[in-house]
């Protein structure tokens, strides 16, 4: 059955496959809802970072499978979103419609399909929604644009993508630097004599004597796959502060991009597997506004997988004009927590600073790395 927008259908089937058709490359996602029209927690947002919910499961980047019988008694809706990937056309408009089939898994039948219309700016929309009525299931051709792409979305239905920080408390052992670290904000040295290895808490200034300031950085970050056990999927993201160390904005696998396109996220790695960068930041150091002080970069689990379960990571710096590796710091051993500060940059008099950090922390996320990433601001002016 073909639908029309705001049309809908019941589902004969025990267990579906729903998969979006586009001319570029998108990433599924699920919400699973309550009847108040809010997720229960985080983990109920199913796509490519967490791909796996009770009775729903996402099988490629463009398809996920439902099995009724396995979705919870008090979810009452499964929202079904699609987003550009980031590495086609920049919005829905020059992508051209999806197209939305829903399939029952056991015949290989198509029950539904659907065609959105009228897209423009938009980076991700809502493709249509499957819901509980009179003891069935339904499916409703939706078809909304979000030009907040995927972070949009997952916000209005009750994921916290990016939440202002809790009062200042008193931080754990675990999620702050030792109580007196090693002085550490002051370059040390720099890069006249050309490529620097840094060691833990060690600053580098980003200039080379009688040379221009750098204008454009990439910092990759890297690391191993799982060294046993089930695969291990890390996070790069990066958060700026203002030099009272109030963070101004988070970049991350859910919001690619910051300041006008200054800071752009590559997107996100599943695995680590392959060599050099897993994921990259790239800072237009020029195009930054002037209260940004502080880039603190950072690598997260979001799945709740612990850094001794990863071979090792690495930070680089890198020259984004001629790919020249110019910073490298590497991280020796992994801890049982979910979050790591790799490297922080701050603005100098005369350009910029690396400081390489190395500090384990708890946080499956980068929003919980803000209250505990402010104390290297502080302590780098």
């Amino acid at each position: 059955m073909e639908l029309t927008k705001g049309a809908n259908t019941s589902i004969p089937a025990n267990e579906v496959r729903v998969t979006v058709i586009a001319a570029t490359s998108v990433d599924i996602a699920a919400l699973l809802l309550t009847t108040t029209g809010k997720v229960r927690s985080d983990s109920d947002f199913v796509f490519y970072n967490q791909p796996v919910a009770p009775g729903v499961e996402v099988v490629t980047p463009e398809a996920i499978r439902v099995v009724f019988d396995d979705v919870p008694r008090d979810i009452d809706k499964i929202v079904l979103t699609a987003s550009l990937d980031g590495t086609g056309p920049p919005d829905w408009g020059q992508a051209g419609p999806p197209r939305i089939t829903v399939t029952d898994t056991s015949t290989d039948t198509l029950l539904a399909s659907f065609t959105p219309t009228g897209l423009g700016p938009e980076t991700a929309l809502i493709a249509c929604e499957i819901y509980r009525r009179d003891g069935a299931w339904k499916i409703r051709a939706v078809g909304q644009g979000y030009a907040q792409g995927l972070a949009g979305i997952a916000g209005d239905f009750g994921i916290t993508i990016d939440e202002e920080p809790a009062p200042q408390q008193s931080p754990t052992p675990s999620q702050a630097p030792p109580a007196d670290p090693p002085p550490f904000g002051r370059a040390t040295v720099d890069l006249s004599k050309g490529h620097v290895s840094l060691r833990k808490n060690e600053t580098v200034s980003l200039t080379k004597q009688g040379e221009p300031p750098l204008t454009r950085v990439r910092m990759g970050l890297g690391w191993d796959p799982a060294t046993h056990g089930s695969r291990v999927d890390l996070d790069a993201s990066v958060i700026a502060y203002d030099d009272r160390a109030k963070k101004l904005i988070n970049v991350w696998f859910l919001r690619r991009e910051a300041f006008g396109g200054a800071i752009t996220h590559s997107g996100d790695n599943l695995t680590g597997h392959g060599d050099g960068d897993d994921e990259a930041i790239t800072v237009d150091l020029t195009a930054l506004p002037p209260e940004v002080h502080a880039l603190v970069f950072t690598v997260n689990s979001f799945a709740g997988h612990k850094f001794d379960q990863v071979g090792r990571a690495h930070c680089r710096l890198l020259d984004e004009h001629t790919g020249t590796e110019l910073v490298r710091f590497e991280l020796s051993r992994g801890e049982p927590t979910t979050g790591v500060f790799l490297a922080m940059l701050t603005r100098a008099a005369h350009g910029w600073n690396m400081t390489a950090l190395g500090e384990y922390s708890k946080g499956a996320t980068v929003r919980k790395m803000v209250d505990p990433g402010k104390q290297f601001v502080l302590s780098s002016r």
